[in-house]
């Protein structure tokens, strides 16, 4: 105890030997290096989520009319230590293809809404396959496809571009789109191939930005083992839902969230 009180002493005596100024120097050098960042959890956030598209967003299907997979995914992100509360406004329209959702986004409650978002939920592009099914009935050919996608990627770019002016900073999520005919025709291979062609070129689009991420949800529905569709065969129903939010929440978790929000 002796030999450390003698330490002491002898060190506030070479303190107050030093210049003031050389002293404030020391403090200020040992106060730099001492310093970290504190972890993202530090001080949890109120986390603004504004979920934009079709009838994923809207949540068509769920039993419970909340928005699909919204409440499951808040409650999922409101288990992260860094999030205080997830709060979602949910702009989702039943039938949107990519040329109405880049209409929508004109509008002053969108615009606002998107301004102060850290992050972006987009669902989209499924009514855009479907247009082409509706448009082409009787002669159905893989290239109408083909076709119809160059004008999809347009769209979806400019989508992109329109949140990014709105909101430099905010993350942009993508969720893929599933093969809504898997039940009834599950032996027409042509119809994966074209889904998953279209989720390529999306994920393609996305890569060009930054603070984006395209999250597939194809092969949640391929399971022909679970029921995850709605009674009209199309839309998720409430476990569906369920499983969209964990998928979305697992390329959020462990730390990605932070990439979106800081």
């Amino acid at each position: 105890m002796k030999r450390i009180l003698t330490f002491l002493f002898a060190t506030m005596l070479f303190v107050s030997g030093c210049s003031s100024g050389t002293a404030e120097h020391a403090l200020k050098s040992i106060d730099v290096q001492d310093k970290k960042n504190p972890p993202s959890s530090f001080i949890p956030k109120d986390v603004e989520i504004v979920s934009v598209g079709d009838s994923l967003t809207q949540g068509v299907g769920d039993s419970t009319n909340q928005g699909g997979y919204i409440p499951y995914l808040k409650k999922n992100l409101e288990t992260l230590k860094e999030v205080r509360s997830a709060n979602f406004q949910n702009y989702g329209v039943k039938g949107n293809r990519t040329d109405q959702l880049e209409k929508r986004l004109d509008q002053k409650e969108i615009k606002k809404a998107i301004k102060k978002a850290d992050l972006v939920i987009i669902t989209i592009g499924g009514n855009d396959v479907m247009q082409v099914f509706k448009d082409n009935f009787s002669s159905l050919q893989v290239s109408k496809f083909e076709q119809a996608l160059v004008g999809y990627k347009k769209r979806l770019g400019e989508i992109i571009e329109t949140i990014r002016e709105n909101n430099p900073e905010t993350g942009i999520v993508l969720v893929g789109i599933y093969n809504p005919f898997m039940k009834w025709f599950s032996d027409i291979k042509e119809v994966d191939e074209i889904i998953k062609e279209w989720n390529q070129a999306s994920e393609q689009i996305l890569a060009k930005y930054s603070k984006t991420k395209f999250i597939p949800i194809f092969d949640i529905f391929e399971n022909q083992e679970e029921d995850l569709l709605y009674t009209d065969y199309f839309h998720p129903n409430d476990h569906g839902y369920k499983l969209m939010a964990k998928r979305i929440f697992s390329y959020l978790d462990n730390n990605k969230l932070a990439q979106f929000i800081e």
